[in-house]
């Protein structure tokens, strides 16, 4: 093994490796990651490309192929799926088939091992020992529920009983990039094995703050993860993951955009804007497997507390900033049950429940041109009359707290009847029941010293000024989300479905509405009222979505070939727009009457050759409003935002196999081309990414136990954006990372 990674070391100058430790070396034949990677599922009978839904998946060799190293690595790789890079690990934005979410709930579930993460501040996580990942397409709500709108992510990592030894990742790249891992894997008996794990990253960051003159995005994180599993019984397994990650992150690197000259302009604002982040996460799958049954219980809990600290203007001038503290504490559990022969009727009923404690201190400060800002409303709300009011504070706080308990209960059933008529049509009904509560305890205060004059003559003295809204706010509702789909299986390998169902994003509160409504005090006249109620401006809907498909799955020339297929038309009503807030100083959710999206994804492996395999994955959104009107505005016609017209891949590797006398086993050269666009970025349309492409490559070279790869990505320097908003009328945007060159080291004890 010494002389092993010794030869790695001297080849690292010119050679590099993908390490495919892991997969069949026949490469003439396409590999069937279900057969190969054997994961279970409480939910499901069959292989996922035998279900009649719409999906990809990536075993651990696709992710290292195409350089995927988190959730937001898996943009374009598979089709219309769009994950903007974008702010900090609290941002986690996933758009699919023309649904989304910027901020609150997501649109679309993540489940890892079979547990679900509730919140999108807890997607961002180091993928250091994952094993493969499943993306599905569309609604998944009969069997997912909530936040499963869109579709669903599901991420399972690697078996202690499957692997063994020791994994050890070294990594370098250009811009300070460096990490590392250890994963240790062992199978102490035929009944017990675990694995044990930690990860380190750091980041010096791609861009600086021109005001501050420092790097603006670094990071550092670290952290681990157990996972053991013990077989007590030949038909019961226990299986306990728990996972912990520490993160510590600069961050928001927006600069102005000049919508004239569509250039954007390096970060330069004077407050320093950080993330922090304390990530638990613990699941437990217990499954007994009965004659003809199979009984599943999955519990998980996630601690979550991070601070975010914001300049929230992103200018050199002193308005406002926010630091935002949440301590969230989630607890699910899930009962599934089921059974079923492969050639008669297949069926899983089950029942789930979760309870979510969110509390959030949120305090906005005003700075000096902040004040100046409130200055100058109170002083135009007072114009006709002879009174002027002259705020003596040089900041302000406005003191957020809030206290969002959650619940929620489902109870589902999917049956599926096979031979239905003849042989290979099948029939697949399911509906579930979802009930939620939800509420907020809020209180919001200020104080503002104040002298009052009247004609030019102070009247009385110092005033100190408290505003107050405090009070508590409740939401429930039930909705129901059944699914039919129809399929016809030409034989295991190849099939054509039909399906319609039904998902929902669950509504929720604006926290970030208070500080606008604290500032509405401030500013209104003496004795006016305001006809609004809190709940009515803090609250916005659910949003649902009806999703009408229709696919195939396909493998041919001798399993050389896989081709997958779909056309969708989804509708939604109610979908939920983030937008800032009146004031600019926060961001809120409104919901859009009506929008419609429709289109088409298609992804093909091919592999031509024993040396030459190639693959593609292309997808096509045409996602507009039907009917959505904010009060400002008429948004009827226009492209929902975040939603990018196209996605596409497009990429190839070539394997060289050395021979006795070689001092490596297997060199691959991999290059893929990966686009995204035309994306919008706001209701009006007025600003939008063109379509964009960047080219991205690997040469990996193998050598015993070891590996090298050396790396590219953005190899033609690509410049376009990620994110674009608006704030205090003026726009930023945040630039694509830069062209990087790294090497990994991988060793296998």
């Amino acid at each position: 093994m010494k002389k092993n990674c010794i030869l790695v070391a001297l080849a690292m100058l010119g050679t590099i490796n993908v390490w495919a430790d892991d997969v069949p070396k026949d490469t003439l034949k396409v590999v069937d990651v279900e057969e190969v990677v054997v994961i279970a599922t409480p939910k499901e009978n069959r292989k996922l490309r035998e279900q009649p839904s719409s999906s990809t998946i990536l075993s651990q060799q696709d992710m290292r192929d195409n350089q995927v190293t988190s959730l937001k690595s898996l943009t374009a790789v598979v089709p219309n799926l769009f994950i903007p890079d974008y702010g900090s690990k609290l941002t986690s934005a996933i758009y699919i088939r023309g649904v989304g979410s910027r901020i609150n709930n997501p649109s679309v579930g993540l489940y890892v091992d079979n547990v679900p993460y509730m919140d999108k501040s807890a997607f961002d996580f180091n993928y250091a020992d994952i094993e493969r990942i499943d993306v599905l397409r569309g609604p998944q709500g009969t069997l997912y529920g909530r936040s499963a709108m869109g579709g669903l992510i599901r991420v399972y990592t690697k078996s202690p009983f499957t692997y063994q030894g020791t994994d050890l990742r070294l990594s370098a790249g250009t811009y300070n990039q460096y990490s590392a891992s250890v994963t240790h894997y062992h199978r102490v008996s035929n009944k017990f094995a675990f694995s044990t794990g930690a990860f380190y990253d750091y980041a010096g960051g791609f861009f600086k703050n021109a005001y501050l003159n420092k790097k603006i995005d670094r990071s550092n994180s670290a952290g681990g993860r157990f996972r053991g599993i013990y077989l007590p019984t030949e038909n019961l397994k226990v299986d306990l993951n728990v996972s912990y990650e520490y993160g510590d992150q600069g961050g928001y690197p927006y600069g102005l955009y000049d919508k004239t000259t569509g250039k954007t302009a390096d970060p330069a604002y004077n407050e320093e804007s950080k993330y922090y982040r304390n990530l638990l996460n613990a699941g437990l799958n217990l499954e007994y497997q009965g004659k003809g049954f199979t009984l599943s219980s999955v519990s998980g809990f996630q601690h979550l507390r991070d601070r975010m600290f914001m300049d929230q203007d992103f200018t050199t001038d002193s308005l406002y900033t926010i630091v935002q503290k949440q301590k969230q504490n989630t607890v699910s559990q899930e009962f599934t049950f089921k059974g079923g022969s492969d050639k008669g009727w297949q069926w899983v009923a089950g029942v789930s429940g979760f309870y979510q404690w969110l509390k959030m201190d949120a305090p906005v400060t005003f700075k000096e041109s902040g004040i100046n800002m409130i200055q100058g409303y109170m002083d135009q709300a007072m114009a006709a009359t002879p009174v002027r009011v002259k705020i003596l504070d040089a900041t302000m706080p406005v003191y957020g707290n809030f206290d969002t308990p959650t619940m929620g209960a489902a109870i589902f059933h999917e049956s599926t009847f096979n031979r239905l008529i003849w042989d290979g049509l099948s029939l697949t009904v399911g509906l579930r029941a979802d009930y939620e509560n939800m509420e907020i305890t809020h209180d919001t205060h200020a104080t503002l010293n104040t002298q009052t004059y009247m004609n030019g003559s102070p009247m009385g003295g110092v005033t100190a000024n408290d505003y107050t809204i405090n009070g508590k706010e409740k939401d429930d509702y039930w909705i129901l989300l059944p699914k039919f789909a129809l399929k016809y299986a030409f034989n295991n390998q190849n099939n054509i479905y039909a399906s319609v169902s039904r998902g929902y994003r669950s509504g929720g509160y604006n926290v970030q509405m208070f500080s606008d409504l604290i500032q509405k005090q401030m500013t209104s006249q003496p004795g006016s009222t305001t006809s609004a109620s809190v709940k009515d401006v803090i609250s916005y809907d659910p949003e649902y979505a009806w999703n009408y498909e229709l696919g195939s799955h396909l493998t041919l020339w001798e399993g050389k070939l896989w081709a997958d297929v779909a056309a969708f038309v989804m509708d939604t009503r109610d979908q939920q727009i983030a937008q800032f807030s009146p004031s600019e100083m926060g961001r809120m959710m409104v919901n859009a009457a009506h929008s419609r999206s429709y289109g088409g994804e298609a992804s093909l492996r091919a592999n031509l050759t024993d040396a030459l395999s190639v693959n593609t994955s292309y997808g096509y959104t045409h996602a507009t409003f039907i009917d959505f009107n904010d009060g400002t505005a008429d948004y009827k016609d226009k492209f929902v935002p975040f939603i990018p017209k196209q996605t596409l891949t497009v990429g190839a590797q070539y394997t060289v196999k050395g021979d006795e006398h070689s001092m490596f086993d297997e060199v691959r050269f991999i290059a893929n081309y990966s686009g995204a666009g035309k994306i919008y970025w706001t209701e009006k349309n007025d600003v939008a990414q063109n379509f964009y492409g960047t080219v991205n490559w690997k040469i990996c070279t193998s050598i015993g136990n070891a590996q090298i790869d050396l790396w590219s990505r953005n190899f033609l320097n690509k410049e376009y954006n990620t994110f674009y908003f608006e704030s205090s009328s003026k726009g930023f945007a945040q630039k694509a990372r830069p062209m990087q060159f790294g090497v990994d080291l991988r060793c296998r004890f």
